[in-house]
């Protein structure tokens, strides 16, 4: 009987378990299939995207207020250094649009370099628990900072026109809609780059914050590049740079009253396909490695 009872206990069962649907964490899919799969969660980013939207500031007495107040307190403090005391206004008639539009514009560009940097560190504990397309990380970020934006840049507009009421409204102001959305275009390849690069070279975050304020002060956001850059190579190099164009277009549109050169517009559509071409290719290209970044 005590035999018996022994055979029964040490008998052993059975489990099959169908692991057909899991797969390694480092594992990368093709270009097509991880398409695919950042297709199938676009719902998911939109909405996680409007649920983080707007808190930036929380904790803050004037909270939500601080989205349009920083970009004007940031516009003043450069009018006063740079307006007044440096005379960067001089020739141009709304130095107050004209600045505006460039800190909280190029403010943008800025943002999706800076905040590219430390992405995949920052995320590492989700990427080594869940297996799913790493860069609707970046495209999460990129579309809350999108909703993030719209306050500030209807603000800068809005403030531009008032302080040249006596032009009369031309509608290409229209233009500014599409030249948003580029923005956020080249700001999201931006965003993948840096955060491939800053995931396996942490080095390099040090490296973008000199990056950022050069491409800063190259970009003419306080001052007319044609009035200040006599030398014609380095005035074509600053004018060839994506961070200048993308400023002058909406200058052009809200300030000027005319709509950019058709080659304007060829090569912002340039520099922001192609900058999210690069960046989701460099980023897709390490797919498989962000899971062993410590």
């Amino acid at each position: 009987m005590n035999g018996n009872t022994k055979d029964s206990q040490h008998q052993r069962v059975s489990i099959l378990v169908d692991d057909s649907a899991v797969h390694p964490l480092d594992a990368r899919d093709s270009l097509g299939a991880y398409l695919l799969k950042l297709w199938k969660r676009r719902s998911f980013i939109l909405l996680d995207a409007r649920a983080r939207a707007f808190q930036g500031h929380r904790g803050m007495w004037l909270g939500k207020l601080w989205i349009i107040l920083n970009p004007l307190v940031e516009a003043a403090t450069y009018g006063l250094i740079f307006g007044l005391l440096l005379r960067t206004s001089r020739g141009i008639d709304n130095f107050v649009g004209f600045l505006l539009i460039g800190i909280i514009f190029f403010g943008f560009l800025q943002q999706g370099l800076n905040s590219g940097a430390g992405l995949i560190r920052s995320n590492r504990a989700m990427i080594a628990a869940f297996r799913f397309p790493r860069a609707s990380i970046a495209i999460g970020l990129v579309v809350r900072q999108f909703l993030d934006n719209l306050a500030p840049a209807l603000m800068a507009v809005l403030v531009a026109l008032v302080c040249q009421l006596n032009k009369p409204i031309d509608v290409s102001v229209i233009c500014v809609v599409p030249l948003y959305i580029l923005i956020h275009i080249f700001s999201l390849g931006l965003i993948l780059f840096v955060s491939w690069l800053t995931a396996f070279v942490p080095d390099a975050k040090a490296l973008l914050r000199v990056v950022s304020r050069g491409w800063f002060y190259i970009s003419g956001v306080f001052f007319s590049v044609e009035n200040f850059a006599t030398h014609p190579v380095v005035r074509s190099v600053m004018q060839a740079n994506p961070g200048f164009q993308f400023i002058s277009s909406v200058r052009t549109a809200v300030l000027d009253g005319t709509t950019p050169d058709w080659r304007v517009w060829v090569s912002l559509l340039c520099w922001s396909f192609g900058s999210l071409a690069v960046g989701f290719l460099v980023f897709w290209g390490a797919e498989s490695k962000y899971v062993k970044v410590i």
